[in-house]
């Protein structure tokens, strides 16, 4: 006899967009992200819009690390090589544990798009009090990619043979 299949578990995920010259009316990248996870029946727990500065970065989605109602952060834009360009050094030191098949599948599948210049993306992800964060380049491109062929399968309780929403779950019971 087989087993029947889970019921989809909605996630609580917050955007971020990261960004010295658009306004959140602007942030077609922001809107695209939380449009796709509410479409595939996740819950938008809030969306914000910052200018690339680490330490406010860092507060902001400190603020959700800590906020037991947040299983997961989705960040765009400050994943390049200019010099303001600073999520990874923002995020990185907030992990417990990094994700790095994340930005490497993100690379490899970004090559189809953009070539070689897949190379220059530094998107990441890694594991911060039981939160996801996921941290992706600017383009609405990018986005659509790392939503549509990474995040949406992986934020599906009923993906086999893993997801991640185990791990948010299991690692904050209140996450519920």
């Amino acid at each position: 006899m087989s087993k029947p299949a889970a019921e989809f578990t909605p996630l609580n995920i917050a955007v971020l967009c990261v960004s010295d010259s658009r306004t959140l009316e602007e942030d077609s990248s922001g809107q695209y992200l939380a449009d796709s996870l509410v479409e595939a029946g996740h819950h938008l727990a809030d969306r914000q819009l910052i200018t690339d500065d680490i330490y406010h970065i860092r507060a902001v989605i400190s603020g959700w690390i800590a906020d037991p109602n947040v299983h997961a952060v989705i960040t765009t834009g400050g994943t390049g090589f200019f010099i303001r360009d600073s999520m990874p050094e923002a995020v990185s030191v907030l992990f417990d544990k990094s994700i790095d098949g994340f930005g490497e599948m993100f690379r490899l599948l970004s090559k189809d798009d953009i070539g070689m210049s897949t190379i220059q993306s530094r998107a990441i992800a890694g594991m911060a009090n039981g939160t996801g964060i996921f941290c992706l380049p600017g383009s609405t491109g990018a986005c659509r990619t790392g939503w549509n062929d990474i995040l949406k399968e992986q934020f599906d309780n009923r993906t086999r043979p893993c997801n991640f929403v185990a791990h948010f779950m299991r690692a904050n019971p209140g996450h519920d």
